[in-house]
């Protein structure tokens, strides 16, 4: 019992050494030059300690009245100060850039919240310039997010009629994966300098995302998102790439004042634009309407419907004919995913793929897709004797071939499925293999060995050297339909058409042409000597029933239909 009671002894004595004390506290923060701050609004009374006197507070502290509070306030700042001490809900926090006429007018950053139901707030202040490098984004030096809304606040107190943009820059992660992140970084920080120049005096310019830049400006006859547009869509010259940057923008106006809405508000109002401008492709615009909160809850809504509908199978592959074009043959089919929804009927695969990718679904997909598509061709096999040498393509989603234990997955599906070696057909793209070429041929390779055939999808659109593809293990190059449905019409793309299909031959690749819509061009194809043509022009994606049935005919029939040349 004493050896118990030493202990307890020693424990409470280093307890009590290692413990602040108030007044131990406050020392600290004066040194730091940080004042601690409460507000009763019950009490009409505000108390200062710490660092009063380096940040202007010496003739109130130890305490004052609010309207003492506020009459040391800069004339400008009074309502700032007056925004300060206003009762808010517990929990509503508080961040706001304030100038005292004993600091000559230098700022002062006040951070805090409200306590209690409301019933106290409780903060610090320090010297804004005392922490230069607080509240900047790193990579731009512009304003970071919390700075921003500080000072969408600071704005909204003025009367008046103000802009806040938000613009999202398009297809930054395409390019992080063609470049590198170091290289897209550049890109940004050119963009920002940019945007810091186009608003020099008029304007808070901040990165408030990854991708994401915002403005608050007071309302005027040039609309900022078009001035924002023109500075910032021009184009760049970035490790020897000359990239044209696009931004999808949104824009809400709000007035200023006593009934000005919450600054997190009004920027949550503008990025629910820049969604709604996504909608509309690269570059779109749109403006905020509350027609927009309505889209916004049914998005939610498709989130939870989407994440239901891999539990409930309504996610499953349609099947788009590949043609031997030499023969006429099906040769197989590229699986394509396809949603029914119960309420909805088919969503459109741009709306629930982007979907899917924005919440981490894509390796979930990829998997379901590949077993539904394995299964299937097994099936079609087993039944129709015909049909014996047939492929079925699954596209990997990207980032899919760095996934841990996507060989082994492929490796039990073709197992499971009894599929022949090569009958399953992985497609992935350029920027995939660009990303770690060494890692990526590695699980290429194994791939390989596991059983699956693999394609190189959309060739000539992305930016891999020459090089890499003679020495990753691809069987198949596919040609971007965009080059297949131009080549009549323009004799660039008809080049690059006849090149690929001559560097598939050299490598001993068979070539898929993607974009086939009519006779002319499979035949056009075919006399330079392409291997395989899909299209519209031989048949949509195809629901399994539907796809068996074309099967079926062209089994009979020993050629695929396929639509007259459009006059």
């Amino acid at each position: 019992m004493r050896r118990s009671g030493k202990a307890e002894g020693r424990l409470t004595d280093r307890s009590r050494h290692l413990a602040w004390e108030p007044t131990t506290s406050l020392e600290a923060l004066a040194a730091a030059g940080v004042a601690l701050w409460t507000w009763c609004p019950s009490e009409n009374t505000i108390r200062f300690s710490g660092a009063t006197r380096a940040l202007g507070l010496g003739p109130l502290a130890p305490e004052c009245t609010p309207a003492a509070f506020s009459a040391l306030a800069m004339p400008q700042d009074r309502a700032i100060a007056e925004q300060l001490l206003k009762p808010q809900e517990e929990g509503t926090e508080i961040a706001l850039r304030l100038r005292l006429r004993m600091r000559g007018g230098e700022a002062c950053l006040w951070r805090g919240v409200w306590l209690e139901d409301g019933l106290r707030a409780a903060g610090v202040a320090a010297i804004e310039s005392r922490f230069g490098g607080a509240g900047k984004d790193p990579l731009t030096g512009l304003l970071d997010r919390r700075s921003f809304l500080v000072r969408v606040a600071e704005a909204l107190i003025q009367p008046g009629e103000y802009e806040l943009v938000v613009a999202d820059l398009d297809r930054l992660r395409r390019l992080n994966e063609a470049l590198g992140h170091e290289r897209a970084d550049l890109v940004l920080a050119a963009l920002a300098a940019r945007l810091a120049s186009a608003f020099a005096d008029d304007c808070a310019a901040a990165r408030i995302g990854e991708d994401e830049f915002a403005i608050i400006i007071r309302a005027g006859p040039i609309r900022p998102s078009d001035r924002m547009r023109g500075a910032l869509e021009q184009p760049l010259r970035v490790a020897g790439f000359d990239i044209y940057p696009t931004l999808s923008i949104g824009a809400v106006r709000a007035e200023g004042g006593p009934d000005a809405p919450d600054a997190a508000e009004l920027l949550r109002r503008a990025e629910l634009a820049v969604e709604q401008a996504k909608t509309a492709g690269r570059g779109g615009a749109a403006a905020y309407g509350r027609a927009l909160e309505s889209d916004s809850l049914s998005r939610l809504a498709l989130e939870a419907d989407l994440r239901n509908a891999f539990v409930r199978g309504e996610i499953e592959p349609f099947y788009q004919p590949i043609v031997n074009l030499e023969t006429g043959a099906v040769a197989g089919f590229e699986a394509l995913a396809r949603w029914r929804h119960p309420k909805r009927g088919l969503v459109a695969p741009d709306e629930f793929l982007t979907l899917a990718a924005e919440m981490g679904l894509m390796n979930d997909l990829g998997i379901l897709m590949m077993r539904t598509a394995a299964r299937q061709l097994s099936d079609w096999i087993s039944r129709h004797p015909g049909a014996g040498s047939l492929f079925v393509s699954v596209n990997l989603s990207t980032g899919e071939i760095e996934r841990h234990g996507l060989v082994q997955d492929v490796a039990r599906i073709i197992k499971e499925t009894g599929l022949r070696p090569g009958a399953l057909k992985l497609e992935v793209t350029e920027s995939d293999i660009m990303r770690d070429t060494n890692r990526a041929a590695s699980t290429l390779q194994a791939l390989r060995e596991a059983g699956a055939s693999l394609a190189l999808d959309d060739f000539g659109t992305g930016f891999s050297s020459l090089t890499y593809l003679a020495r990753l293990p691809f069987d198949t190059l596919k040609i971007d339909r965009y080059f297949v449905l131009t080549m009549t019409q323009d004799e660039g793309s008809a080049k690059i058409v006849r090149s690929v299909v001559a560097l598939g031959r050299d490598l001993e690749l068979e070539v898929v042409a993607e974009g086939v819509e009519n006779a002319g061009l499979a035949e056009q194809l075919m006399a330079v000597g392409c291997h395989y043509g899909q299209g519209f022009g031989y048949a949509p994606a195809l629901a399994a029933q539907e796809a068996e049935v074309y099967l079926n005919e062209s089994l009979v029939d020993g050629y695929a239909p396929i639509k007259a040349r459009s006059r």
